[in-house]
């Protein structure tokens, strides 16, 4: 009997977001499986033509747009002058499906590394980001804990842990980040005194950290304020790429994390400037071993 094909990261996530499976074949587990195979293969590109995607899928331009509209709704992805498209821009931060499934072993590296500043009894923030995630599975090793989170994602993944109190910071829900974010939020957030907070950012520009969403530096903002020990996780995509919301300097932060394929001018740039830089090694992580043994500044 032949195997069905390994399911992607992105296709697993997607079918968690998306409605209920469909049974039998009908028009509707039809739609839901093209719109499914549009969502992962947008992720996949990062960008295409409405065009391409009619030809791909045999279906209208109306189709095609409808489909669209309905993973739009979902925070999914987005359309401009006929391009669809699922990766980030400076004004636009991609979905957190989308950026899930990007330089996945960096990430976990990071988070591996991450992980080792966690010390038990702590109060620790967490961000929405998809490299704070990935420090979940590392997190009841460390209990007892106290997790603080916007995140919908991260609850979701910690709420059955033994030893881990969950404080969910409330707010208006945004699809594209599944979380929470705004002046309830925030003042959730001010309102607490944490010993750690581990967060993300867009973009590393000129010494300072960025984020497309105006929202989303005010929801980090609290949080930053609210915690005694600030630790920065960032991949060296973050290097190349540019959002408009300024954070602030990276200085401000007592640690940076970041991964092995950050070029070397970036990282000494930062301990010339001050930064306690941690280079997390995406290839020992990768061994499955364990056991990461970040470098730092002395």
């Amino acid at each position: 009997m032949k195997k069905s094909p390994a399911k992607s990261e992105a296709a697993v996530e997607l079918e968690q977001l998306m409605p209920e499976e469909v049974s039998g074949d009908t028009r509707q587990a039809r739609q839901l499986s093209r719109r499914q195979m549009i969502a992962e293969a947008v992720m996949t590109a990062g960008t295409m033509r409405i065009e391409d995607l009619t030809e791909r899928f045999d279906i209208s331009l109306m189709t095609a747009h409808r489909d669209l509209d309905e993973l739009i709704s979902r925070g999914l992805l987005r359309k401009t002058r006929g391009i669809v498209s699922a990766a980030p821009t400076s004004l636009i931060e991609a979905s957190d499906v989308y950026r899930a499934n990007r330089e996945a072993p960096e990430k976990e590296a990071i988070a591996e590394a991450a992980a080792e500043f966690v010390d038990s009894g702590e109060a620790i923030f967490f961000d929405d980001s998809t490299t704070v995630l990935r420090m979940v599975p590392h997190l009841q090793s460390k209990a007892p804990l106290t997790i603080i989170t916007n995140s919908l994602t991260l609850m979701n993944e910690v709420k059955g842990m033994q030893d881990l109190t969950l404080l969910g910071l409330g707010g208006q829900y945004y699809n594209w980040c599944n979380a929470f974010m705004g002046k309830m939020t925030t003042s959730e957030a001010s309102g607490l005194r944490a010993d750690k907070l581990f967060l993300s950012m867009a973009a590393v520009t000129d010494g300072l950290v960025f984020h497309q969403s105006p929202e989303m530096i005010e929801t980090k903002r609290a949080m930053f304020e609210a915690a005694a020990t600030r630790i920065l996780l960032v991949d060296h995509t973050k290097f190349t790429r540019r959002a408009l919301h300024s954070f602030g300097p990276l200085t401000d932060f007592d640690i940076v994390i970041v991964d092995d394929q950050t070029p070397s001018n970036d990282i000494k740039r930062l301990r010339d400037s001050g930064v306690d830089v941690v280079v997390a090694s995406a290839k020992k992580s990768a061994k499955g071993n364990g056991e990461v043994s970040p470098s730092s500044t002395s």
